[in-house]
């Protein structure tokens, strides 16, 4: 197996509990531009949020991921096949593929590997779709020390692929015929204060901090998040921006 970047298998289990669930919606909209639903390769897929929601509108999904610890944390389904392998150099047969979803991942990837890997599995025609979110909303005290976590306390410990994430892939390399009207979705959780800290606690950049310096942010900023919350029982409305592209491959040659 090829090395890559490895920011979450060390907190698979904290990872697949707190992160969001993506909208019903974005599946059955990709589904619905697909020509045929005989197989999704959900690539990168973690511990397969989206996998499973795929399993609900093609024949055979099959999820690939190169951390063991994330696909350890993927939930079963009797349409669904896991594998621990790179997206850039993965073992479905030429010519295979209805539809390649990146949820979350392309950032990782080595794009132009992956890319002529998706030419070589898809089928004509085949859709493209890699999707990602990055900054949510709660309410104008929340949002002010989320901005404060995410860029004065933890800016220096991001990877640099996530400007990708902050760029809403506008500038990823993705050589595919874009789909026209993609839909603007978006993500919601109903939290409270525990389960939001649970996921700023996810990040990549949180762990990375904890790693080097032995200390959880967290715990400074959990009173200021608890009054700009208010009783940390009450359940608030989470919100993220969900960044869509998606492309048909074309036939090579």
């Amino acid at each position: 197996m090829s090395t890559f970047a490895d920011h979450f298998s060390g907190h698979a289990v904290h990872y697949a509990s707190a992160r969001p669930r993506y909208p019903e919606a974005l599946f059955a909209w990709l589904a619905q531009q697909c020509q045929a639903h005989d197989m999704a390769w959900d690539a990168g897929c973690g511990n397969g949020q989206a996998s499973i929601a795929l399993a609900e509108h093609f024949a055979q999904v099959y999820a690939s991921d190169p951390s063991s610890n994330q696909i350890s944390e993927a939930l079963a389904h009797p349409r669904l096949r896991y594998a621990v392998e790179p997206a850039e150099t993965c073992s479905l047969a030429d010519a295979s593929v209805d539809l390649v979803s990146v949820a979350q991942a392309y950032h990782w990837f080595d794009q132009t590997k992956f890319c002529n890997e998706v030419q070589r599995v898809a089928r004509p025609g085949a859709l493209v779709a890699i999707y990602s979110y990055e900054r949510s909303t709660v309410n104008c005290d929340v949002d002010v020390l989320f901005e404060h976590l995410y860029r004065d306390v933890l800016g220096p410990y991001w990877p640099p692929e996530r400007q990708q994430v902050e760029d809403g892939y506008r500038d990823v390399l993705f050589p595919f015929v874009p789909v026209p009207d993609v839909p603007r979705l978006q993500l919601q959780c109903d939290w409270t204060l525990a389960q939001y800290l649970a996921y700023l606690r996810s990040w990549s950049a949180c762990q990375k901090y904890i790693a080097v310096t032995g200390s959880d942010p967290l715990i400074a900023l959990q009173p200021a998040f608890h009054e700009a919350w208010g009783d940390p029982a009450m359940v608030r409305r989470v919100v993220w921006t969900l960044n869509l592209r998606v492309g048909r491959v074309v036939a090579s040659g």
